[in-house]
């Protein structure tokens, strides 16, 4: 479950205008895209797995090699079914301004995309200026608007739930045991997802919120309750 920090004006602040954004009906020229990231751990098979045969299970030794690490970017549209998958050698501040220069890219025609983002540090401008130098980068960075998810607040990105379809569908309990492989598997997956428009329903609004956690909108003032 989802510890939630200490809520004081700061998180509310930040709580309420992601999910004002969430409450937005669909906008092709204003998208809403959600983003982050997943380690993911490369293993290679130490024996070969035997495929199933009549009156026969699939095996598979449970030992194996470590191959190192890798990344991924996921990156949805939740109302609009888009997903995007990115894999990396490294979760770099390179690699992140790359996987935003593809999403701008994704969005020829829209006005602003606005972009739920946790805190991590290299979630920034800085990012893509180093990466695409001033120019580009900041051209990249004027189509964003970005709405960082509170401190301790990852559970308003609906980038975990892509991340969850991810590790689920695409990932399971198979074996990667190197950087193509991965990369390989996460297109097709990312592919197939695309294929059927899959929408995530974020049921969770404004008022839910003050609820839940006890608050006067706009006021930030905790209740007696």
């Amino acid at each position: 479950m989802w510890c939630v920090a200490q809520i004081d004006e700061h998180y509310i602040a930040h709580m309420e205008d992601v999910l004002e954004l969430y409450e937005r009906p669909h906008n092709p020229q204003e998208p809403v895209v959600c983003f982050d990231e997943k380690p993911v751990t490369l293993h290679a098979e130490v024996r070969p797995p035997q495929a199933a045969r009549p009156g026969k299970m699939a095996k598979r030794d449970s030992e194996y090699r470590r191959c190192g690490t890798a990344n991924t970017f996921c990156a949805v549209e939740p109302k609009a079914g888009r997903h995007f998958t990115w894999v990396s050698r490294r979760r770099t501040a390179a690699a992140f301004a790359q996987s935003i220069r593809k999403l701008v890219e994704s969005y020829p025609r829209a006005r602003i995309i606005h972009l739920v983002l946790d805190n991590l540090n290299i979630h920034c401008r800085k990012s893509l200026t180093d990466r695409w130098g001033d120019e580009l980068g900041a051209a990249l960075w004027s189509r964003l608007t970005v709405h960082h998810t509170p401190k301790h607040g990852s559970w308003l990105n609906q980038a975990e739930i892509e991340i969850g379809l991810y590790s689920r569908q695409c990932l399971g309990n198979r074996r990667f045991p190197d950087l193509s492989q991965l990369k390989r598997e996460s297109n097709a997956w990312n592919r197939r997802i695309n294929q059927d428009r899959l929408l995530i329903r974020w049921n969770f609004n404004r008022q839910d919120a003050q609820r839940v956690f006890h608050y006067q909108s706009n006021l930030f003032s905790r209740s007696e309750n």
